[in-house]
């Protein structure tokens, strides 16, 4: 395969900020990205994560900040100078061009010679499989197909940096698990860095190398997935990640590394440490990990169950008000008393006030 990315070794974000107005969207975002990296930039919506795509493609300009590619000052240059591939959220094909000159497009705006965009959308056509689909126009296509025409004419530019913004959103769930391997697939067949945005923690979970947790245009945490899965900095950014559960109370008691929460219930855990008791903590635990137990310390009862093939997932209300999501092998009834618990390695503790 001759089609490949252009040769750098570090994009650099060095404290990108953006304003509107009197709002901040982005809060001096700073970040190396590695050549061949996969980046995940990930949060809930106005968070600031489509605001940073568009910076580093030239769609908004910085308010603040630089962007760096190796040694080159590239948030001065035009988004046509900058020579980075784009896929957006609603693909932006031509409806009135068949395939070969929707992929092809980008490559007649950079000037390429005809015989070398040929090639290129060849290769391109090659890498996303779409071969034999070439002279169709984007309206006779599927909606994974549209979108793989989306990601051949963003790679046939030959790009050092590929920025996709919630590629994925408008496919179902079949076709967003097959995307998810292709885009994963095209990117390490190319070699160049990716960045993506996302909302849905299980996308950036499968696709990246690193994920950066944004919120409020800030950075909240920055780490692989299994660290961002397993150890969550903070409170938001553990909810984020699937803490459904997030518990508030205050410390009574501590012994070794040990503590004994109450959050209109009493147990013993372990977990971040917290300095006093009486301290206010926040107590998270994913939903598959809080269940029915003979002895859990959590009296509640049962408000909603859903049938999800492996397990039931229930909601209950707790006797202090909580609302709780929980996991079940048997089905329980809509208004069952139950005691729920959760494994003290599988929870985790924060200070209130972590998460803000």
């Amino acid at each position: 395969m001759a089609i490949a990315s252009a040769g750098f070794r570090e994009l650099r974000l060095d404290r990108m900020s953006r304003n509107f107005g009197a709002h901040n969207a982005l809060k001096e975002i700073s970040l190396t990205v590695q050549r061949g990296e996969f980046i995940a930039l990930l949060g809930p919506s106005g968070c600031g994560k489509s605001t940073a795509l568009n910076c580093l493609a030239g769609l908004l300009s910085l308010s603040d900040g630089s962007i760096w590619l190796d040694d080159k000052r590239i948030d001065t240059l035009k988004p046509e100078e900058r020579g980075f591939g784009m896929v957006f959220q609603n693909y932006a094909l031509f409806p009135h061009m068949d395939v070969r000159r929707n992929v092809g497009f980008g490559l007649q705006m950079h000037g390429v010679s005809k015989g070398e965009s040929a090639r290129r959308v060849d290769e391109a056509l090659s890498v996303v499989r779409l071969d034999s689909q070439s002279a169709k126009l984007p309206g006779q296509l599927s909606g994974g197909q549209q979108q793989r025409v989306a990601i051949a004419r963003a790679i046939a530019v030959e790009p050092p940096l590929v920025l996709m913004d919630e590629p994925l959103s408008n496919l179902d769930a079949k076709l967003r698990l097959e995307m998810r391997a292709e885009i994963r697939r095209i990117h390490r067949l190319l070699g160049s860095a990716t960045i993506y945005v996302t909302h849905d923690q299980d996308e950036a979970l499968s696709l990246a190398d690193r994920i950066v947790v944004l919120r409020d245009g800030e950075v909240r945490q920055i780490g692989t997935p299994q660290e961002l899965y397993r150890r969550p900095l903070h409170a938001d950014v553990a909810e984020f990640m699937g803490f459904r559960n997030a518990l508030r109370g205050t410390v009574v008691r501590r012994e070794g590394d040990g503590i004994e929460v109450d959050c209109g219930f009493t147990a013993p855990l372990r977990g971040q440490p917290v300095d006093v008791a009486g301290d206010r903590i926040v107590v998270s635990i994913r939903p598959a990990d809080l269940a029915p137990m003979p002895d859990g310390p959590i009296n509640a009862e049962v408000t909603g169950l859903e049938y999800r093939g492996e397990a039931y997932y229930g909601t209950a209300t707790g006797t202090a008000g909580q609302e709780l999501y929980f996991r079940t092998d048997e089905p329980l009834a809509v208004g069952e008393a139950v005691r729920l618990g959760a494994l003290a390695e599988r929870t985790l503790v924060y200070a209130a006030g972590n998460e803000e």
